[in-house]
C-alpha cells in the first residue's frame, strides 16, 4: 500500500514495471552516474522552491503595499 501511494504518480505501474524502469536506469547509466543524476535533481528542485517562495512573498508584500497606500 506504502508502494503504491510513492508511485501514485506514475500512474498504473506495478511493482514490476516500476523494479524494470530502475534495473533499466541503472543499465543505462551506471551505478556511478545515478547518484550525480539525483544531487542535481536534487539541486533543480530546491532552487524551484526558492524561486517559488520568493515570487510569494513578493506577491503577498505588494498586495500589502497595495493595501496600506489605499487606506
Amino acid at each position: 500500500m506504502v508502494i503504491t501511494n510513492i508511485f501514485a504518480f506514475i500512474g498504473g505501474l506495478g511493482g514490476t514495471e516500476v523494479v524494470l524502469i530502475l534495473f533499466a536506469i541503472l543499465l543505462l547509466f551506471g551505478a556511478k552516474r545515478i547518484p550525480e543524476l539525483a544531487k542535481g535533481l536534487g539541486r533543480g528542485i530546491r532552487e524551484f522552491k526558492d524561486a517559488t517562495k520568493e515570487i510569494k512573498s513578493d506577491i503577498e508584500s505588494s498586495v500589502k503595499d497595495d493595501n496600506n497606500t489605499t487606506k
